[in-house]
């Protein structure tokens, strides 16, 4: 049977209702036949239970990947771009990552069920477009996971530099995260809520510090305000052309990398869609309040940022890889704060463990959700009792030992391919998130669908899919521009064998299923998805003082 050909029946008593996942009833006789190519199972796909509460959906999406993207990552983008360049890169990167959330945000409104957009791809583009979405943002997230775990082992350096003592905090980091993960879901929301909240702190903590310094606050008295701006500027040049005004533009196009890194996991709190009680109000809340953490947490940490240190600071030019590189703790030394930058390496090492733990949760759903769309081998779909894919997240945990590579100086540089993978791969998955909301958009405006009845949905839509889909595609062409001016071919592959990574395995399941893309009438909303009924439970308003300001945090 043609996988895209679109079944209809008219004769309802032969529909067999045993083949579909738990969902509404429904007259409408195009989505009433349960399609071959989902492999729905309603056994297994309830097998998955929701034990994330609000609190920990909340805490994982304003915080939940922030880590050394953005803590140490800073640095890096301030010596390449600049305080401005630095600056308007994390703000584009973020009003990009910002309209993948809503996209993401609003389709998962309509379908909290497992394999999230993946499946959201294959189930209103194409199957092979969903297959390539799918395998591509599992191994983006599979290989952040190693990259996280040695950069929380690397930070542990700040206290003890011994080099012989490395792979020994790698595989303490390595069997923590791991654990935490096969404990199951409650364990990681548990985790989460905890690491997210010394995230939250540190943050904030950094942000009025460096204020304060900047504003002669500190023991030294020395008030900076935008002294760094002037001198020796506010963008930094790239080194490349002769040009100055080209070479400051490039700096700052060197930087987009850089912030996509700090960005990316931000849909995350969809991912966890099945796994969350009364999932479409709590990830209807997350998405809106997204906006706010990225002004703040991104933005306005970026700016301050740029106000303590300048661009060529020797000590920002120095590869440490824990705390001594970043601009604060460079800043609170100078300032004469003693015991602060231990306080902030300890914090950053958590947030480092935390993004592995959220990358590892993440890559073992995507390829349970593969699994029981039948685009992964079936094995990966089982789940114990008590609703953990143990399989899943077993083999992905076994991946987490590709960070001893970083111990290794003969295997360091293949490790930093795969910093370089996961970042375009995090493009892809934006990329596929906006293309899938401009068909799911579609779809929804030719069979007559209020987007306005779900819980969640974007008054913005569908412009800021058409603003994602613009920037990922040019984020995809110049990942890698500077290796053509220093060309060399590993530099060059890491930075586009993605592309025909991506289009192969789209190809390849196009081929070997014969799909097709489906049109607008053809589009399936109802199969497999719960009701509102089935899946969001009573909302309790609080009545005591501290519940209330609970809920207005979570």
């Amino acid at each position: 049977m043609d996988p895209s050909h679109e079944l209809e029946k008219q004769d309802s008593g032969s529909f067999d209702k045993s083949a579909l996942e738990k969902g509404p009833e429904t007259d409408d006789i195009r989505v009433l036949e349960a399609r071959e190519q989902y492999h729905f199972d309603a056994h297994d796909l309830d097998r998955v239970q929701r034990r994330l509460h609000q609190r920990h959906v909340q805490m994982i999406a304003i915080a939940g990947t922030l880590g050394t993207g953005l803590f140490l990552g800073s640095g890096h983008a301030l010596q390449e771009a600049g305080p401005a360049g630095a600056l308007i890169g994390y703000a584009l990167v973020g009003t990009v990552a910002y309209s993948s959330l809503c996209a993401v945000g609003e389709m998962t409104s309509l379908a909290p069920i497992s394999g999230t957009f993946p499946h959201f791809a294959a189930r209103w583009v194409d199957p092979a477009f969903g297959f390539a979405v799918g395998w591509n943002y599992f191994y983006t997230n599979l290989m952040s996971v190693p990259v996280e775990i040695s950069a929380a082992a690397i930070l542990i350096t700040f206290w003890d530099d011994k080099q012989s003592h490395q792979w020994i905090y790698t595989l303490v980091v390595c069997i923590v995260v791991c654990a935490i993960n096969i404990f199951g879901v409650r364990w990681f929301g548990e985790a989460e809520f905890f690491f997210s909240i010394i995230k939250i702190c540190l943050i904030c903590g950094l942000i009025i510090v460096g204020l304060v310094i900047d504003l002669g606050g500190g023991p030294n008295h020395d008030r900076i305000g935008f002294r760094y701006w002037r001198k020796p500027g506010a963008f930094a040049p790239a080194g490349l052309v002769p040009n100055p005004t080209t070479d400051k533009f490039l700096g700052f196009v060197s930087v987009i990398v850089q912030a996509a890194f700090s960005f990316q996991g931000m849909e995350l709190v969809a991912i966890a869609a099945s796994e969350t009680r009364s999932p479409r109000r709590n990830i209807a809340k997350a998405v809106r309040r997204v906006f706010y953490r990225i002004l703040v947490f991104y933005i306005f940490g970026i700016l301050i940022t740029g106000m303590l240190v300048p661009y060529n600071d020797p000590d920002l030019l120095s590869t440490t890889n824990n705390a001594a590189e970043s601009p604060y703790v460079i800043a609170i030394r100078r300032a004469g704060i003693k015991a602060l930058p231990s306080i902030i390496n300890a914090a950053v090492f958590t947030s480092a463990f935390s993004a592995g733990n959220s990358f590892l949760f993440c890559s073992s759903r995507i390829l349970y959700g593969l699994a029981l769309r039948g685009q992964a081998p079936r094995i990966f779909a089982r789940c114990t009792k008590a609703g953990l894919p143990f399989i899943s997240v077993i083999a992905c945990s076994a991946v987490s030992l590709l960070s001893f590579m970083s111990v290794s100086s003969g295997a360091a540089t293949v490790f930093n391919w795969f910093v370089s993978l996961s970042t375009v791969g995090g493009f892809f998955g934006w990329w596929g998130i906006n293309i899938t909301y401009g068909f799911f958009y579609r779809g929804m405006r030719a069979q007559g669908r209020d987007r306005k009845q779900l819980i969640y949905f974007s008054s913005l839509q569908p412009w800021l899919s058409y603003w994602g889909v613009f920037w990922t595609t040019l984020f995809i062409l110049i990942n890698g521009f500077e290796v053509f001016w220093h060309f060399n071919a590993s530099g060059f592959l890491t930075a586009y064998i993605n592309v025909p990574l991506f289009f192969g395995l789209w190809i390849f399941w196009k081929v070997f299923k014969r799909t097709h893309m489906w049109r607008p009438h053809q589009m399936d909303f109802t199969t497999g998805i719960p009701s509102e009924e089935e899946t969001e439970e009573p909302e309790v308003p609080p009545t005591t003082f501290w519940g209330k300001v609970g809920s207005i945090l979570f």
